[in-house]
Protein backbone atom coordinates (compact mmCIF):
# COMPACT_ATOMS: atom_id res chain seq x y z
CA UNK A 1 0.00 0.00 0.00
CA UNK A 2 1.43 3.39 0.50
CA UNK A 3 1.85 7.15 0.42
CA UNK A 4 -0.97 8.83 1.47
CA UNK A 5 -1.51 12.54 3.07
CA UNK A 6 -3.19 11.62 6.86
CA UNK A 7 -2.77 14.62 8.80
CA UNK A 8 -3.29 18.20 6.51
CA UNK A 9 -3.51 19.75 10.12
CA UNK A 10 0.44 19.16 10.23
CA UNK A 11 1.39 22.58 8.17
CA UNK A 12 4.16 21.61 5.48
CA UNK A 13 5.92 24.30 2.93
CA UNK A 14 4.26 24.20 -0.10
CA UNK A 15 6.54 22.56 -3.01
CA UNK A 16 8.16 25.32 -5.54
CA UNK A 17 9.60 25.02 -8.92
CA UNK A 18 13.28 23.45 -8.97
CA UNK A 19 12.80 22.86 -5.46
CA UNK A 20 15.44 19.92 -3.51
CA UNK A 21 13.53 17.41 -1.19
CA UNK A 22 16.35 16.49 1.40
CA UNK A 23 16.03 13.17 2.33
CA UNK A 24 15.94 14.06 5.71
CA UNK A 25 12.44 16.66 5.26
CA UNK A 26 11.03 13.89 3.18
CA UNK A 27 11.75 11.07 5.74
CA UNK A 28 9.94 13.22 8.28
CA UNK A 29 7.32 13.46 5.56
CA UNK A 30 6.93 10.17 5.39
CA UNK A 31 6.84 9.52 9.00
CA UNK A 32 3.26 12.33 9.69
CA UNK A 33 1.55 12.13 6.38
CA UNK A 34 0.99 8.27 6.37
CA UNK A 35 3.27 5.41 4.51
CA UNK A 36 2.17 2.33 4.51
CA UNK A 37 5.44 0.65 4.97
CA UNK A 38 5.58 -2.65 7.59
CA UNK A 39 8.78 -1.88 8.88
CA UNK A 40 9.98 1.67 9.76
CA UNK A 41 13.46 0.42 10.62
CA UNK A 42 13.84 -0.30 7.06
CA UNK A 43 13.84 3.36 6.27
CA UNK A 44 18.06 3.39 6.17
CA UNK A 45 17.86 0.83 3.67
CA UNK A 46 20.86 2.16 0.78
CA UNK A 47 18.87 4.32 -1.94
CA UNK A 48 20.82 3.62 -5.48
CA UNK A 49 19.62 6.96 -6.86
CA UNK A 50 20.87 10.57 -6.00
CA UNK A 51 18.34 12.79 -7.41
CA UNK A 52 15.51 12.52 -10.29
CA UNK A 53 13.94 15.73 -12.09
CA UNK A 54 10.07 15.91 -12.79
CA UNK A 55 8.68 18.19 -14.38
CA UNK A 56 9.62 21.18 -12.20
CA UNK A 57 10.89 19.54 -9.15
CA UNK A 58 13.40 17.77 -8.02
CA UNK A 59 13.62 15.08 -5.51
CA UNK A 60 15.76 12.90 -3.59
CA UNK A 61 14.37 9.56 -3.27
CA UNK A 62 14.11 7.60 -0.37
CA UNK A 63 14.27 4.16 -0.91
CA UNK A 64 16.04 1.42 -3.84
CA UNK A 65 14.33 1.17 -7.07
CA UNK A 66 15.64 -1.29 -9.86
CA UNK A 67 16.37 1.11 -12.41
CA UNK A 68 19.65 0.30 -14.89
CA UNK A 69 23.07 -0.08 -12.89
CA UNK A 70 24.00 2.85 -14.67
CA UNK A 71 21.43 5.60 -13.25
CA UNK A 72 23.18 4.53 -9.95
CA UNK A 73 26.02 6.04 -10.93
CA UNK A 74 25.10 9.85 -11.61
CA UNK A 75 23.71 12.79 -10.24
CA UNK A 76 20.57 13.45 -11.60
CA UNK A 77 17.98 11.01 -13.35
CA UNK A 78 15.81 12.83 -15.67
CA UNK A 79 12.61 11.38 -15.77
CA UNK A 80 9.72 12.49 -18.02
CA UNK A 81 6.30 13.49 -16.66
CA UNK A 82 4.32 12.08 -19.92
CA UNK A 83 6.12 8.74 -20.67
CA UNK A 84 7.52 8.17 -17.33
CA UNK A 85 10.53 7.29 -19.38
CA UNK A 86 13.91 7.55 -18.13
CA UNK A 87 17.31 9.62 -19.10
CA UNK A 88 20.81 9.97 -17.66
CA UNK A 89 21.81 13.22 -19.74
CA UNK A 90 19.65 16.42 -19.72
CA UNK A 91 20.79 16.51 -23.64
CA UNK A 92 19.37 13.35 -24.42
CA UNK A 93 16.37 13.94 -22.08
CA UNK A 94 16.02 17.29 -24.22
CA UNK A 95 15.43 15.18 -27.33
CA UNK A 96 13.30 13.01 -25.99
CA UNK A 97 10.85 15.74 -25.07
CA UNK A 98 10.89 17.36 -28.28
CA UNK A 99 9.90 13.81 -29.81
CA UNK A 100 7.46 12.31 -27.16
CA UNK A 101 3.79 12.86 -28.22
CA UNK A 102 2.23 11.64 -24.86
CA UNK A 103 0.71 14.61 -22.62
CA UNK A 104 -1.07 12.67 -20.11
CA UNK A 105 -1.28 8.71 -18.91
CA UNK A 106 -1.90 6.36 -21.50
CA UNK A 107 -5.31 5.46 -21.14
CA UNK A 108 -9.19 6.29 -20.86
CA UNK A 109 -10.10 9.44 -18.52
CA UNK A 110 -12.73 8.64 -16.57
CA UNK A 111 -13.15 11.07 -14.56
CA UNK A 112 -12.81 15.18 -14.34
CA UNK A 113 -13.65 18.23 -12.54
CA UNK A 114 -12.12 21.39 -12.31
CA UNK A 115 -9.08 20.25 -9.97
CA UNK A 116 -7.92 16.79 -11.66
CA UNK A 117 -8.34 14.16 -13.41
CA UNK A 118 -7.99 10.76 -12.95
CA UNK A 119 -6.99 8.05 -15.93
CA UNK A 120 -7.55 4.14 -15.89
CA UNK A 121 -4.34 1.98 -17.11
CA UNK A 122 -5.03 -1.71 -18.38
CA UNK A 123 -0.94 -3.08 -16.83
CA UNK A 124 -1.48 -5.48 -19.75
CA UNK A 125 -2.04 -3.16 -22.59
CA UNK A 126 0.26 -0.58 -21.70
CA UNK A 127 3.33 -2.75 -19.44
CA UNK A 128 6.04 -0.27 -20.59
CA UNK A 129 4.33 3.07 -19.12
CA UNK A 130 3.17 0.98 -16.05
CA UNK A 131 6.23 -0.78 -15.26
CA UNK A 132 7.92 2.51 -15.35
CA UNK A 133 5.19 3.89 -13.45
CA UNK A 134 6.33 1.18 -10.93
CA UNK A 135 9.91 2.04 -11.15
CA UNK A 136 8.99 5.48 -9.98
CA UNK A 137 6.82 4.35 -7.51
CA UNK A 138 9.49 1.96 -5.97
CA UNK A 139 11.79 5.19 -5.23
CA UNK A 140 9.55 6.23 -2.38
CA UNK A 141 7.77 2.73 -1.54
CA UNK A 142 9.71 0.80 0.60
CA UNK A 143 8.10 -2.58 0.86
CA UNK A 144 6.92 -2.22 -2.78
CA UNK A 145 7.60 -5.39 -4.70
CA UNK A 146 5.48 -5.24 -7.69
CA UNK A 147 8.05 -3.84 -10.84
CA UNK A 148 7.44 -6.20 -14.09
CA UNK A 149 4.07 -8.53 -13.65
CA UNK A 150 1.49 -5.86 -14.18
CA UNK A 151 -0.54 -7.22 -16.34
CA UNK A 152 -3.34 -8.16 -13.36
CA UNK A 153 -3.65 -4.93 -12.48
CA UNK A 154 -5.63 -1.69 -13.52
CA UNK A 155 -4.02 1.76 -12.57
CA UNK A 156 -5.71 4.89 -11.69
CA UNK A 157 -3.50 8.01 -12.10
CA UNK A 158 -4.90 11.21 -10.82
CA UNK A 159 -3.70 13.80 -12.46
CA UNK A 160 -3.70 17.95 -12.86
CA UNK A 161 -3.76 20.09 -15.79
CA UNK A 162 -2.62 22.63 -17.34
CA UNK A 163 -1.18 24.40 -20.62
CA UNK A 164 1.54 22.20 -21.17
CA UNK A 165 -0.51 18.78 -20.53
CA UNK A 166 -1.70 16.55 -17.86
CA UNK A 167 0.60 15.88 -14.58
CA UNK A 168 0.53 13.21 -12.45
CA UNK A 169 0.38 13.55 -8.48
CA UNK A 170 -0.50 10.17 -7.39
CA UNK A 171 -1.84 6.80 -8.19
CA UNK A 172 -3.54 3.44 -7.10
CA UNK A 173 -3.32 -0.23 -8.37
CA UNK A 174 -6.57 -2.42 -8.22
CA UNK A 175 -6.26 -6.10 -8.94
CA UNK A 176 -8.41 -6.82 -11.61
CA UNK A 177 -9.68 -9.94 -9.64
CA UNK A 178 -9.12 -9.49 -5.96
CA UNK A 179 -10.29 -13.11 -4.13
CA UNK A 180 -10.07 -10.86 -0.98
CA UNK A 181 -11.94 -7.98 -2.02
CA UNK A 182 -9.58 -5.46 -1.67
CA UNK A 183 -10.28 -2.16 -3.91
CA UNK A 184 -6.82 -1.22 -3.39
CA UNK A 185 -3.42 -2.65 -3.63
CA UNK A 186 -1.03 0.26 -3.90
CA UNK A 187 -1.23 4.01 -3.29
CA UNK A 188 0.90 6.80 -3.47
CA UNK A 189 1.28 10.65 -3.77
CA UNK A 190 4.40 11.57 -5.39
CA UNK A 191 6.79 13.34 -2.86
CA UNK A 192 5.91 17.28 -4.60
CA UNK A 193 2.46 16.79 -4.51
CA UNK A 194 2.01 15.48 -0.77
CA UNK A 195 0.25 17.70 2.09
CA UNK A 196 -2.33 19.15 -0.14
CA UNK A 197 -5.58 16.55 0.61
CA UNK A 198 -4.44 14.60 -2.47
CA UNK A 199 -4.48 11.37 -0.52
CA UNK A 200 -7.68 11.22 0.80
CA UNK A 201 -8.78 12.31 -2.66
CA UNK A 202 -7.42 8.87 -4.04
CA UNK A 203 -9.00 7.18 -1.19
CA UNK A 204 -12.28 8.67 -1.78
CA UNK A 205 -12.11 7.99 -5.49
CA UNK A 206 -11.05 3.92 -5.28
CA UNK A 207 -14.29 3.98 -2.86
CA UNK A 208 -16.30 5.48 -6.03
CA UNK A 209 -15.54 2.67 -7.84
CA UNK A 210 -16.24 0.17 -5.33
CA UNK A 211 -19.95 1.51 -5.19
CA UNK A 212 -20.35 1.90 -9.42
CA UNK A 213 -19.34 -1.90 -8.88
CA UNK A 214 -22.04 -2.12 -6.47
CA UNK A 215 -19.27 -4.34 -4.40
CA UNK A 216 -17.88 -3.26 -0.53
CA UNK A 217 -13.73 -2.69 -0.84
CA UNK A 218 -10.92 -2.70 1.12
CA UNK A 219 -7.42 -2.04 1.28
CA UNK A 220 -5.20 -4.62 1.00
CA UNK A 221 -4.23 -5.60 4.28
CA UNK A 222 -1.83 -5.69 6.16
CA UNK A 223 -1.77 -1.76 7.02
CA UNK A 224 1.04 -0.60 9.07
CA UNK A 225 0.41 2.17 11.87
CA UNK A 226 0.78 5.11 9.98
CA UNK A 227 -1.21 3.75 7.08
CA UNK A 228 -3.92 2.78 8.78
CA UNK A 229 -3.82 6.23 10.00
CA UNK A 230 -3.92 7.48 6.44
CA UNK A 231 -7.52 5.31 6.15
CA UNK A 232 -8.68 5.63 9.48
CA UNK A 233 -8.67 9.75 9.20
CA UNK A 234 -11.18 8.69 5.47
CA UNK A 235 -12.85 6.19 7.64
CA UNK A 236 -13.62 8.66 10.52
CA UNK A 237 -14.56 11.93 8.53
CA UNK A 238 -17.24 9.72 6.24
CA UNK A 239 -18.98 7.81 8.51
CA UNK A 240 -19.40 10.93 10.85
CA UNK A 241 -20.91 13.14 8.20
CA UNK A 242 -23.06 10.62 7.00
CA UNK A 243 -24.69 10.15 10.48
CA UNK A 244 -24.39 14.06 11.80
CA UNK A 245 -25.92 15.13 8.07
CA UNK A 246 -28.78 12.54 8.72
CA UNK A 247 -28.34 10.51 6.14
CA UNK A 248 -28.02 7.47 7.01
CA UNK A 249 -29.87 5.46 10.15
CA UNK A 250 -27.16 4.02 12.43
CA UNK A 251 -26.86 0.97 11.79
CA UNK A 252 -23.51 -0.53 10.30
CA UNK A 253 -24.83 -2.45 7.50
CA UNK A 254 -26.80 0.96 6.38
CA UNK A 255 -23.32 2.43 6.67
CA UNK A 256 -21.60 -0.08 4.88
CA UNK A 257 -23.96 0.29 1.95
CA UNK A 258 -23.82 4.10 1.92
CA UNK A 259 -19.96 4.06 1.44
CA UNK A 260 -18.57 0.64 -0.16
CA UNK A 261 -16.88 -0.15 3.60
CA UNK A 262 -16.52 -3.44 4.84
CA UNK A 263 -18.16 -4.08 7.75
CA UNK A 264 -15.08 -4.95 9.23
CA UNK A 265 -13.83 -0.96 8.35
CA UNK A 266 -16.89 -0.11 9.69
CA UNK A 267 -16.69 -1.70 13.16
CA UNK A 268 -13.14 -0.86 13.86
CA UNK A 269 -13.91 2.88 13.28
CA UNK A 270 -17.63 3.00 14.80
CA UNK A 271 -15.19 1.10 18.08
CA UNK A 272 -12.12 3.55 17.61
CA UNK A 273 -14.59 6.63 18.25
CA UNK A 274 -15.85 4.80 21.03
CA UNK A 275 -19.92 5.13 19.08
CA UNK A 276 -20.31 1.22 19.68
CA UNK A 277 -22.61 0.08 22.24
CA UNK A 278 -23.72 -4.08 22.60
CA UNK A 279 -27.72 -3.74 24.04
CA UNK A 280 -30.40 -6.68 23.38
CA UNK A 281 -27.82 -8.37 21.56
CA UNK A 282 -26.75 -5.89 18.46
CA UNK A 283 -24.58 -3.30 18.12
CA UNK A 284 -26.32 0.02 18.87
CA UNK A 285 -24.50 3.11 17.06
CA UNK A 286 -24.49 6.22 19.70
CA UNK A 287 -22.89 9.31 18.07
CA UNK A 288 -21.45 11.39 21.03
CA UNK A 289 -20.71 15.10 21.73
CA UNK A 290 -17.36 14.69 21.60
CA UNK A 291 -17.51 13.29 18.56
CA UNK A 292 -19.63 15.95 17.03
CA UNK A 293 -17.61 18.57 18.52
CA UNK A 294 -14.15 17.44 17.17
CA UNK A 295 -16.13 17.26 13.49
CA UNK A 296 -17.20 20.24 13.74
CA UNK A 297 -13.49 21.72 14.70
CA UNK A 298 -12.33 19.51 11.53
CA UNK A 299 -15.04 21.25 9.36
CA UNK A 300 -13.52 24.88 10.30
CA UNK A 301 -10.44 24.18 9.38
CA UNK A 302 -11.68 22.49 6.27
CA UNK A 303 -13.35 26.02 5.48
CA UNK A 304 -10.21 27.81 5.89
CA UNK A 305 -8.58 25.63 3.80
CA UNK A 306 -10.46 24.62 1.14
CA UNK A 307 -11.94 20.75 1.62
CA UNK A 308 -12.13 18.99 -2.51
CA UNK A 309 -14.34 15.83 -2.76
CA UNK A 310 -14.93 13.48 -5.53
CA UNK A 311 -18.25 14.01 -7.54
CA UNK A 312 -19.70 10.51 -8.26
CA UNK A 313 -22.05 12.50 -10.91
CA UNK A 314 -18.43 13.42 -13.29
CA UNK A 315 -17.72 9.51 -12.79
CA UNK A 316 -17.72 8.37 -16.38
CA UNK A 317 -16.88 4.69 -15.80
CA UNK A 318 -18.31 1.23 -15.95
CA UNK A 319 -17.09 -2.01 -14.47
CA UNK A 320 -14.61 -3.32 -16.90
CA UNK A 321 -15.37 -7.00 -17.71
CA UNK A 322 -12.45 -9.23 -18.23
CA UNK A 323 -12.02 -12.79 -19.61
CA UNK A 324 -11.14 -15.60 -16.94
CA UNK A 325 -7.61 -16.63 -19.02
CA UNK A 326 -6.33 -13.54 -19.76
CA UNK A 327 -7.69 -11.09 -17.20
CA UNK A 328 -7.72 -8.22 -20.02
CA UNK A 329 -10.37 -6.29 -21.56
CA UNK A 330 -13.20 -8.41 -23.17
CA UNK A 331 -13.28 -7.08 -26.47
Amino acid sequence: MDLVDVQDAAAAAKAVPNEIYSREDEIEKLRTSGSMTQNQTEISRVRNLERIQMGQFEVEPWYFSPYPIEFTEIDMVHICEFCLGYFGEQKQFERHRSKCELFHPPGNEIYRDDYVSFFEIDGRRQRTWCRNLCLLSKLFLDHKTLYYDVDPFLFYCMCTRDEHGVHLVGYFSKEKESAEGYNVACILTLPQYQRKGFGKLLIAFSYELSKREGKLGSPEKPLSDLGLLGYRAYWQETIVDLLMDGRADANVEELGALTAMTTNDVLHTLQNLNMLRYSKNQHVIVLTDAVIEQRNRQKEKEKIKGRRGIDPERLQWKPPVFTASSRTWNW
